[in-house]
């Protein structure tokens, strides 16, 4: 019985990990490529991401055309 605890446990863990990783994938690519306005999109993330519109529109921005 405990092993399948552990086993659920991982396995929850790894997922919730996956799903935050995608879930912060437009603030990642926007901080890779030094985009100007990396830090509003890490804020569009936290209060709009988990919302499918906030986190298209995120997506959309952070793969924008960047100027230097």
């Amino acid at each position: 019985m405990d092993a399948l605890l552990k086993g659920g446990l991982d396995w929850a863990g790894g997922y919730s990990f996956a799903l935050s990783l995608l879930l912060f994938l437009p603030a990642i690519i926007a901080f890779l490529r030094s985009h100007p306005r990396r830090w509003a999109i890490l804020i569009l993330l936290v209060t709009l991401g988990w919302t499918v519109v906030g986190w298209i529109v995120a997506l959309i921005w952070c793969l924008g055309a960047t100027r230097r």
